[in-house]
């Protein structure tokens, strides 16, 4: 008889509240289904108010907005811009979309994101050469806000914008003030995977009208103010839907209990493994508070006893998914020969770091299996050893 298969425990799965299908419901009886309506304009208000900007766009995904961004600040074929190395692809692809050419600055010890020093250097190499970059795009890494005092100092000095992808950080802050709301333009993603969802979108936010108005007409195809269709400029389909919108509105009110869910996944994780020889956490920086969207660590395979290879093919033998952290994109094929300032901090931890499942919908005893299967990943390889 075959053994039966256990219910796979995913990454970071949608986690739907219950009202959803409620505001759903009303998209539909009022027949709101276009991408407009009174659940897009709400969203947008309430997704302002908790990046505490004025306001935002809500777009098909966190890649149209970073998209949008880089068009508002007029990136032109051959310009380069300034990027994070340890993100997704999505931070730097629109960079491409345009022409441009993305340079890549590596991490720093402290939060794993955007190392200011290395930004520093990077824009006064870039002043000398007298070609100074179009923006610069910083990444909140794994829901936790990069040293944005920093960081906007060194970019002020050279009134260049920074372009601030928040996709993972939604309800982290900063020195007191939430994710989103340091940079010109800030981004955030609303995809399955991340702590809250509309199944599908995006938002641009900035305290400036004027941009996130431009990108609301840039991504409604750019359909200028007249009784027939006429177009000045080259538009986008990038427009949320009321649908969509009223379902990322049920999670937006969710937002606080699955940032407590997360935090409660990264502390357990923390009292079982924190003290195991050769397993490290990401660190939480000491300049404001993450939302946990995913538990990182890292495996040094000589004083643990296995690496972070052999942990994830075991947890994923019982059907637990686990996933290494970002491949640097100053390593991806798709990006060579773009130039980089440093990069092998975030070599370093792609080798050894492994994202844990960090869902707000995890059982305790899930928790605990994956950490016991964990624990026992050493023993396992050692008995495989003839």
């Amino acid at each position: 008889m075959d053994k039966p298969t256990l219910p796979r425990i995913y990454l970071s799965p949608p986690h739907m509240s219950g009202e959803e299908l409620e505001l759903v419901k009303e998209a539909f009886a009022t027949n709101w289904i276009a991408p407009l309506g009174p659940h897009v304009d709400a969203f947008e208000t309430e997704v302002a108010e908790c990046a505490g900007v004025a306001h935002a766009t809500a777009l098909s995904s966190g890649t149209a907005a970073i998209h949008l961004a880089l068009r508002l600040l007029g990136l032109k074929p051959g310009e380069e811009v300034l990027c994070s190395t340890f993100t997704f692809s999505a931070s730097a692809n629109p960079i491409m979309y345009e022409g441009g050419r993305p340079v890549f600055i590596d991490s720093e010890p402290t939060s794993w994101n955007l190392d200011p020093e290395l930004l520093r250097e990077e824009l006064d190499a870039c002043a000398t050469r007298g070609k100074l970059p179009r923006a610069v795009i910083s990444v909140d890494l794994y829901g936790q806000c990069a040293d944005y005092k920093a960081i906007l100092e060194s970019c002020a000095r050279y009134e260049v914008p920074v372009i601030q992808d928040s996709a993972e950080s939604l309800g982290a802050s900063y020195r007191g003030r939430p994710a989103g709301g340091q940079g010109c333009v800030g981004v955030f993603s609303f995809n399955g995977n991340k702590i809250i969802t509309s199944s599908g979108g995006g938002m641009l936010v900035s305290d400036d009208a004027q941009l996130t108005d431009r990108a609301r007409f840039l991504a409604t195809q750019a359909r200028d103010p007249a009784p027939h269709y006429q177009h000045s400029a080259i538009g986008f389909n990038y427009r949320m839907s009321n649908v969509l919108a009223g379902i990322g509105r049920a999670q937006l009110r969710a937002l606080p209990d699955r940032i407590a869910a997360r935090r409660r996944n990264f502390e357990h994780y923390q009292r079982a493994l924190g003290s195991v020889p050769g397993i490290e956490f990401m660190p939480l920086a000491p300049h404001g508070s993450g939302n946990f969207w995913l538990t990182c660590i890292t495996i040094d395979p000589v004083q643990f006893g296995a690496s972070r290879e052999d942990v994830r093919l075991v947890l994923e033998a019982h059907n637990i998914e686990s996933r290494p952290v970002w491949k640097p994109l100053h390593l991806q094929p798709v990006f060579a020969g773009c130039r980089a300032r440093g990069g092998e901090f975030a070599a370093s931890v792609f080798e050894r770091g492994l994202c844990l499942p960090s869902g707000s919908s995890l059982t305790t005893p899930q928790v605990d299996q994956i950490c016991e299967l964990v624990l026992a990943t050493p023993q396992h390889i050692a008995a495989a050893r003839p």
